[in-house]
């Protein structure tokens, strides 16, 4: 061959496109040739990496309740097990966790628990949870602190293995390893996950924002996302509450700025701040300002008195010496010179401002010369109730701050801006949006489209489903036992939805009870029939409707007792069919009948 075709060839080579397989910048690319085994030559099959299932118990579809399982070659972790509060018709129910029937059939499989952060629904599951299995947790310090006071309170303290796990560090849990990434979110020591598998990496973010000036702590892990992206994702399961706002989520600076030019006007008043108790950051921001300008800061309510000597005790929280007393001294200090920190931002019933607003407070009287500062935007769902404390606070006399009149409150999830920047940090080939309702899950669906991903490559799921994923595909397996446990009091499941449906009806109609002795051996009417009414009419005026009951309920007893018909449930039957039309006749309502019949 002459030196020229040898040129020619050299430089051809040089030229040539680089095959797909060895293009780095694909996390997914595979050779095109098998490579051949030293020992006989032939070509070698791939090893096929298994499959790794995702089940999601809570947290999609509704906002709280989160809780997430993640499963591999027959091991399974755990990620957060929260809790939600109950909506308007839910009567009496004082919390909502999820339902852990799935747990319990399959805890042999479980290699334990890992929290992203201490908000309640993100943690406030737990405590049903291990009651029932035994599983180790693996946390932060704050969010194990604020873990182990609920464990306290219910006994459980001793029978639980709690693991502290700093940002940065990894765990091994069965055959998965787990990565603790740090991010900022309204609480400190929020963390996400970079979770190792034999089948792929998934990235869980948890609930995180980008903020650049945190007020405790250092910036979101960017770099570690980044590099975790670099040595390729097979699935991101990102949070989704901010999705549909455009923009990043301001700086908590913003609100140092606002809470200081409110404490410069206020300086005749007396201070008042609601916000989540777990916000400790915020609290913080306010116990500055009082050291600033010579204020005591007092503290109200449980939860906030729990979080706030959980955090102090970590370090999370600096209040400086002889500037916090306790609430029974506030009537000692002058009111300009006190600031107190409550709870109630959501317009709970039973929380410290809902009990001042409604004068209801044993410790506490608002009036004219108290400036309220609600620092926190209402939840979805939880408007009326806020605007309705609002109205009791003006009709009081107090000035009240809330919503977006100043800039009191900023959200400690991402916004748009945000989330396309950890997609392309993470560049994952499979994308699960979670923590929102379905507007804000499509919303993050169609973010990541936006962003060039595949249609195909992206799955809306809901409570129950399970996702099986691997390199050739994301699909839908077999559904899961989940839902939603009502607490009630110390009754945990012991309230479902026949349960609430009579307390609505009983709520929206009231109860009219029907009361009788039949005799033994021929059933006729031996005394009554008696009627009492709740909620359903003012019996001093409706004497003659009741009367009228009386009389029907009187023949429909003594016709059974003709008829030989004595069976319990034929009886009351009649009863209530009959004296529910008339009373419908009669009111256009329909009250829950009750008959109650003894034999004498």
């Amino acid at each position: 061959m002459s030196e020229k075709t040898r040129k020619m060839n050299f430089k051809l080579k040089r030229n040539r496109p680089v095959p797909n397989h060895m293009n780095r910048q694909g996390n997914d690319s595979k050779p095109k040739h098998k490579k051949p085994n030293a020992k006989t030559g032939k070509p070698v099959k791939p090893v096929k990496k298994p499959p790794v299932r995702v089940s999601f118990l809570g947290g999609l579809n509704e906002i709280g309740k989160n809780i997430t399982l993640i499963e591999c070659e027959g091991d399974i972790i755990i990620i957060d097990c929260g809790m939600a509060f109950p909506d308007g018709d839910m009567l009496g129910v004082d919390l909502v966790i999820p339902d852990f029937t799935y747990i319990e059939q399959n805890v042999n499989r479980v290699r334990g628990i890992v929290l992203t952060h201490g908000h309640e629904d993100h943690i406030g599951g737990l405590p049903f949870l291990l009651s029932k299995v035994n599983v180790p947790l693996f946390g932060t310090p704050l969010t194990l602190g604020l873990v182990e006071n609920k464990l306290r309170e219910h006994s459980l303290i001793n029978k639980v293995k709690m693991n502290v796990v700093h940002a940065g560090s990894t765990i091994r849990l069965g055959c998965m390893e787990v990565k603790f990434l740090h991010v900022n979110h309204s609480i400190p020591d929020a963390v996400g996950f970079a979770i190792k598998t034999p089948g792929g990496t998934l990235v869980h973010t948890g609930d995180f924002k980008i903020d650049c000036t945190p007020i405790s702590g250092e910036t979101i892990d960017l770099s570690g996302f980044a590099k975790v992206g670099d040595e390729g994702v097979l699935a991101l399961l990102a949070e989704s509450t901010n999705a549909e706002r455009p923009g990043f989520t301001p700086t908590e600076q913003m609100v140092s700025e606002s809470l200081d030019s409110l404490f410069r006007k206020a300086e005749n008043y007396r201070i008042i701040i609601a916000t989540f108790a777990s916000n400790v950051n915020r609290v913080q921001q306010i116990i500055n300002c009082a050291e600033k300008y010579g204020r005591k800061v007092a503290f109200s309510g449980r939860s906030m008195v729990t979080y706030m000597d959980v955090a102090g005790k970590l370090g999370y929280l600096q209040i400086p010496k002889n500037l916090l007393i306790d609430i029974d001294m506030l009537k000692k200090y002058p009111p300009e010179q006190i600031v107190l920190i409550t709870t109630g931002s959501q317009g709970e019933p039973m929380s410290a401002l809902s009990r001042m607003a409604y004068s209801d407070h044993r410790k506490v009287m608002v009036g004219e010369g108290d400036f309220i500062i609600i620092s926190a935007n209402p939840i979805p769902g939880n408007e009326k109730s806020v605007g309705n404390i609002v109205d009791e606070l003006l009709k009081r006399g107090c000035k009240v701050i809330y919503e977006s009149m100043y800039e009191v409150h900023v959200s400690g999830h991402a916004c748009q801006e945000e989330l396309k920047l950890m997609h392309r940090l993470v560049r994952p080939k499979y994308f699960i949006p979670v923590h929102g309702e379905q507007k804000h899950l499509r919303k993050h669906a169609e973010l990541a489209e936006f962003l060039g991903m595949d249609k195909k490559h992206i799955y809306l799921a809901d409570i129950g489903d399970t996702v099986e994923i691997c390199d050739d595909y994301m699909k839908p397996v077999d559904k899961v036992p989940a839902g939603r446990v009502f607490v009630d009091g110390l009754g945990v499941g012991d309230v479902g939805s026949i349960v609430l449906r009579d307390r609505k009806h009983l709520a929206q109609d009231g109860l009219l009870i029907i009361v009788a002795s039949l005799d033994v051996y021929d059933g006729h009417v031996i005394s009554g029939p008696d009627i009492v009414s709740r909620g359903f009419v003012y019996v001093r005026e409706s004497e003659d409707l009741l009367e009228e009951v009386r009389q029907l309920a009187l023949s429909i007893l003594e016709d059974c007792a003709e008829k030989n018909i004595h069976e319990w449930g034929d009886i009351k039957n009649r009863l209530r069919e009959n004296i529910s039309r008339r009373i419908s006749q009669r009111t256009h309502r329909t009250p829950m009948i009750l008959p109650i019949l003894q034999e004498v």
